[in-house]
Order: C-alpha cells, then sequence, then structure tokens
C-alpha cells in the first residue's frame, strides 16, 4: 500500500499491513467436526504507520480493532496478508528471528487489572523482559527496574510491591515500564485508557506524549474514544465490521468526514457548549438496525445494511451497495475512503 503523509519530519514507513486477514473457524459437531463458516474478525487491512507518528485505530466494539493489532505483534496468527516491520515480513518469522524482531514491538492492553501477573512483584513484573531477552544481569536488574518506574512516574521504591497495591492508572504506569524494557521501536496501545478515571486518563495520555518524545516512538493507539484519539494522533483510520472505512489526517477527518459511518460516528460526540449541541441535534445521524454478524457480512458495501446514503448512491450513481464493494481508495491527497459516493 502506498505510503501516506501526516507532516512528520520523516518519510520512513516503519509498520506496512498489507491486506490483513484475520478469520476464526466456525466448527459443528464433537466426534466428527466439520467446518462450517468463519468469523471474519479482520478482512483485508492496509496501512501505513511512519517513524514517529501516531495512528489512531477507532470503531465500534467488536468491529475487528483489537485483533489487527495482536495480529501485527502476532499474537493471533493472520489467516492472509502480510505484515512487514521496517521491510522483515513477520509473518513468515519464526524461532529466534521473530523473538529479535519482537523485541522492537510491544503491546499494552486495556484492562491494567488483568495484564499484570498478581503473585509477581514489580521487580519481577517489569524486570522479566529483560531477563527473557538476556539483556539484564540479576545486579543490574534492581537498578534498571528502578530507572523504568522512575520513567512512567512512579516511586523506584515500589519495586517490591504487588500489583494489587496500585490503583488502576498505577497499574497501567506498570504496564507502559514493562513494555519500555526492552526500548522498543513502535508500541501498540489497545485501548490504554478506557478502563481509567478521566483525569487520570489525561495524565497517561500526557506520559505516552512525552515518552514519545523523549524515546522517538511510533503509535497504534486503539480506542473508540474519538475525543481521545483526535487529541494524540496524527493520522486516524476508521474501521467497521474487520474493515477500514477512511483513514486520513486528524484534522480532516474531523472537520471533513467523507465516510456515512465515519459521519454518524463523529455526530454522537457530545460536544460541552449546550447550544451547539442542540442545534448540532437537528442534523445528528441516526444510525438503525444492528452491526451485521462477522460471521455472516454483507456482500456488498459491509455498511450498506445501516448506511444512510445508501439510496442516494443507488440513484445517483446507479450502483447496487448491496452487491457490489466499493474499493478502498485515495479520493483526495492523503484521504483514502471506502465508499460509493467517491467512485
Amino acid at each position: 500500500m502506498e505510503a501516506m503523509g501526516n507532516g512528520n519530519d520523516t518519510d520512513e514507513v516503519l509498520l506496512s499491513v498489507n491486506n490483513l486477514k484475520v478469520y476464526f473457524p466456525i466448527n459443528r459437531g464433537i466426534i466428527f467436526p466439520r467446518h462450517v463458516g468463519d468469523i471474519k474478525a479482520v478482512d483485508g487491512v492496509s496501512f501505513d504507520v511512519k517513524r514517529g507518528e501516531t495512528l489512531g485505530l477507532v470503531g465500534e466494539s467488536g468491529c475487528g480493532k483489537s485483533t489487527t493489532g495482536r495480529a501485527i505483534v502476532l499474537l493471533e496468527k493472520p489467516t492472509a496478508g502480510k505484515v512487514e516491520f521496517q521491510g522483515v515480513e513477520m509473518t513468515s518469522l519464526e524461532g529466534e528471528s521473530l523473538r529479535k524482531t519482537r523485541r522492537r514491538i510491544q503491546m499494552i492492553f486495556q484492562d491494567p487489572y488483568a495484564s499484570l501477573n498478581p503473585r509477581l512483584r514489580v521487580r519481577d513484573i517489569v524486570g522479566d523482559p529483560l531477563k527473557v531477552h538476556n539483556i539484564s544481569s540479576d545486579k543490574a536488574l534492581t537498578n534498571q527496574v528502578k530507572e523504568l518506574l522512575n520513567i512512567v512516574g512512579l516511586n523506584p521504591n515500589f519495586i517490591t510491591r504487588y500489583p494489587h497495591e496500585f490503583s488502576g492508572g498505577q497499574r497501567q504506569r506498570i504496564g507502559i515500564a514493562r513494555a519500555l524494557a526492552l526500548r522498543p521501536d513502535f508500541i501498540i496501545f489497545d485501548e490504554p485508557v478506557s478502563a481509567l478515571d478521566v483525569s487520570i486518563q489525561a495524565q497517561i495520555i500526557n506520559l505516552l506524549e512525552n515518552l514519545q518524545t523523549e524515546f522517538r516512538l511510533t503509535y497504534l493507539f486503539i480506542a473508540h474514544d474519538l475525543a481521545v484519539v483526535r487529541h494524540i494522533s496524527d493520522r486516524v483510520a476508521v474501521m467497521y465490521l474487520g474493515k477500514l472505512a477512511e483513514l486520513t489526517d486528524r484534522e480532516r477527518l474531523y472537520k471533513t468526514p467523507l465516510h456515512p459511518y465515519t459521519q454518524a460516528l463523529l455526530s454522537a460526540v457530545p460536544i460541552p457548549n449546550p447550544i451547539a449541541e442542540r442545534e448540532r441535534f437537528k442534523n445528528r445521524v441516526i444510525l438503525e438496525g444492528d452491526v451485521p454478524s462477522p460471521d455472516n457480512p454483507p456482500k456488498g458495501c459491509n455498511f450498506c445494511t445501516r448506511c444512510p446514503a445508501k439510496t442516494r448512491v443507488m440513484d445517483k450513481k446507479q450502483i447496487d451497495c448491496s452487491h457490489v464493494e466499493p474499493e478502498f481508495k485515495q479520493v483526495e491527497s492523503g484521504h483514502w475512503v471506502a465508499c460509493h459516493l467517491y467512485d
């Protein structure tokens, strides 16, 4: 996929995802199980992430955001497609080659209560990656863990404590320290602030921005909170039912969204000004119906069952959205969309 600009000081593509698919098989029968279908969690996703930028990935729950992130680090095995990290195709790596590449890509998970082993002290949680990759000796480990805790804003003397002795925000900081231990180039955040209070969310977001500047990190930030994504991201990709609907820079997406699904998402974001909120309510896009099942998505556009613009497409474009799948293409410089309105 062609690289897409974001205004950074570099055009180096750090990560390239091309036609990524992750299908989970559906089997029937216990004694003689047979394959009867697939849950198409991720269905042909392509995007690039440039060094030093933050790409936001947004969408409804169940659209495949987290599975995309897990497939990039190969926690889920891709069914098809390619994941290239600095030109190295990761899906074909095995053994030591895969282990070395994984050192440079880390993932931070949504639930800070479930992502830390409750039986281990902070020293062991944060220092475990250093021991696994033979980076640190036992003598130097304690000092290195203290340094990492200090970097993420925690008291270095907390290394002897257990996870249950910390708040949610502090636990997420421990997870961030663990991810930084191997000095990665690329970090995937899977809704890292959705389980935290709003005030704590702001602290974590500010921490991530400071770390990105200090260590020249690159982020894939997965979330459903559009306000958080707007604050931290350089570009934003909108995902629906396993596919990308739209991708462009942050300001353009929020000012001039093109895809009807993106327009509906943004119209649901609350505005603090009650007068402006009442005025916008008159033109709010209300989606009807439920999200189709990923084991039986629509044959054409995957959004056609809920799209308020479907009739307009069929009248003006003479295209049946329910049978013809739109191409995810660049309709203007740096703005990609999958919709027949722009054919």
